[in-house]
């Protein structure tokens, strides 16, 4: 029995590797995983911004590779209703993936349904 994963992203994106470790794991399990949801909470919200610029501080823009989960099976995207409001942003236009703004009460609840639950 295939099992369901969560993935959450809490951090900005750039002030340290962690998010993009994150990232390559969820790519690596999503060619042998059956449910995959992804959930951007706190900073990680800034994670879909399209407008991000890393060239100008020299690093690589990893954050693309988001655009590219629907191709891998990953379609639930997620945002924290609460974390977007917070950090000025009321809809999904400016990220580079469409997704559903949660209260984080229905977050709390939707988790509960996933075998396996990762942060970074």
């Amino acid at each position: 029995m295939k099992k369901s994963i969560a993935f959450f992203f809490s951090k900005g994106p750039y002030g340290n590797s962690i998010t993009k470790e994150g990232l390559d794991i969820l790519l690596s399990l999503s060619l042998t995983m059956k449910k995959i949801s992804i959930f951007f909470i706190e900073d990680g919200i800034f994670q879909l911004l399209k407008s991000q610029k890393p060239e100008h501080v020299l690093l690589k823009n990893y954050v693309s590779a988001f655009k590219i989960l629907p191709l891998y099976g990953v379609c639930d995207f997620f945002f924290c209703l609460k974390s977007a409001y917070e950090r000025g942003f009321y809809n999904d236009k400016d990220f580079i993936v469409k997704g559903i703004f949660l209260k984080q009460k229905k977050i709390n609840k939707k988790i509960r349904k996933f075998d396996i639950i990762f942060k970074w």
